[in-house]
């Protein structure tokens, strides 16, 4: 395809993505708790969280975007359409990042979505449906366990109160913090969960190789592979390093070592296709000198074969109950996601208007989890990857040039321009 072959409007819109402005918008973002190594530290229902937040309404309000938030504190800004009663098309993603994230992961598809708003207006452009861009809650889990709890209560797939009792690590409940928010952020009015959508679309850095690795601009996404999440506690006794012999201790730690000695072999996997990771273990009384009373991890489980998830999760439950005496053991299945298809005839425009633009583009599926997952079974729902230096996410070290940036934010514009105007 050429460039002729997009429509005079979808030309239009890309022809005002304005590179230098959407990379501004990400390096001031990325203030809101920097970290060194040009890393990121913004918790979902921080400070830095709320901050990040009403920077964003000060640039929607500059532009006469109307701002809503939902119960559970997903934030909306919308570009009224010419259809006063039209259900919207969405785009966006999170705002909330991992304890030593980077610049670009989630923030970039909420920038690159709003930067669309922002060249439909410089553009002049009607639309006949209103375009959305939602920063959904807490998509990380790693203040907040599990993630994407913002996209599973706007999909109706939980409620608020599910999480009410959730703490982070210093203690403190979800809902204390979410009150925080809610209170904190200045919208407009109240918008109610499960609202209709006629689609949506979700920009990400791909955080993996496949892009940079094939000389690709541009990735089409076809799915997202299914996931598990599991809490893991164990109860021991704590007792005195010196005098307490080892045959009689209930060591928590030596319990936790076990089960993941178990857990290794049964997530073996030849093939290597299996994603198996235990990345938060906490220990107490965590003393030098003190038998472990308690340990607790974490589990994060994926696979694009549903039967396979449900193998290993039970396989999971058994392992541990068998290491783990003389403690006590309780494993808690905290999230779930079966793996999603994304919409062929959106994965296919995305493909297509990315080489209408001059972008080497191909189709692939995403490892990683996205609110976009929980939205494929809500409505019709598709992913536009860039790449990632390295493939390299999650980290301080994370980054994507401007103009790639800028690529996917122009085939954005030219796929919600389509959708908008259906």
């Amino acid at each position: 395809m050429t460039e002729n072959s997009l429509g005079d409007i979808a030309r239009q819109a890309t022809a005002h993505i304005d590179e230098d402005r959407l990379w501004r918008r990400h390096m001031e973002m990325s203030e809101f708790g920097a970290i060194p190594n040009n890393g990121v530290n913004r918790q979902a229902l921080s400070p830095t969280d709320v901050a990040a937040r009403e920077t964003l309404i000060g640039w929607a309000r500059a532009r006469n975007f109307t701002i809503s938030q939902d119960e559970i504190g997903n934030l909306f800004i919308r570009r009224r359409g010419d259809g006063s009663n039209a259900v919207p098309v969405m785009t966006g993603s999170h705002m909330d990042s991992q304890p030593c994230g980077g610049r670009f992961d989630g923030i970039y598809g909420v920038l690159a979505g709003f930067e669309v708003l922002e060249a439909l207006e410089d553009a002049n452009i009607v639309t006949m449906r209103p375009i959305d861009v939602v920063a959904w809650t807490n998509e990380e889990g790693s203040r907040f366990d599990p993630g994407g709890m913002g996209s599973m209560v706007f999909t109706g797939v939980a409620k608020v109160d599910d999480f009410a009792h959730v703490r982070d690590s210093d203690g403190k409940y979800f809902a204390h913090a979410l009150e925080e928010t809610l209170r904190a952020t200045t919208v407009d009015s109240e918008r109610p969960t499960k609202h209709p959508v006629k689609a949506y679309m979700e920009a990400h850095i791909e955080q993996g190789p496949v892009l940079e690795d094939s000389g690709n601009t541009i990735g089409a996404v076809t799915g997202i592979q299914g996931s598990r999440r599991f809490q893991v506690n164990i109860t021991g006794e704590s007792a005195h390093a010196g005098t307490a012999p080892l045959k009689s201790r209930r060591d928590a730690l030596q319990a936790a070592l076990r089960c993941l000695s178990d857990l290794n072999t049964v997530m073996a996997d030849p093939d290597d296709i299996l994603r198996y990771t235990v990345g938060k273990l906490i220990i107490a009384p965590n003393s030098p000198n003190a038998v472990a009373s308690g340990a607790e991890f974490s589990i994060d489980l994926r696979h694009p074969d549903e039967a396979v998830l449900e193998r290993l999760s039970k396989e999971i439950g058994e392992a541990c109950t068998k290491a783990a005496p003389p403690c006590d053991i309780e494993v808690m299945q905290t999230f779930r996601k079966t793996p999603s298809d994304f919409t062929p005839e959106i994965v296919n425009a995305v493909e297509s208007s990315a080489q209408a633009l001059g972008f080497p583009a191909i189709q692939l599926p995403s490892g990683a989890f996205h609110d976009a997952g929980m939205m494929a079974s809500f409505c019709p729902s598709a992913m536009i990857f860039v790449p990632c230096a390295g493939g390299i996410s999650h980290n301080e070290a994370e980054y994507a040039t401007a103009s790639d940036l800028a690529a996917g934010a122009k085939v954005l514009a030219a796929c919600l321009v389509d959708l908008a105007a259906e």
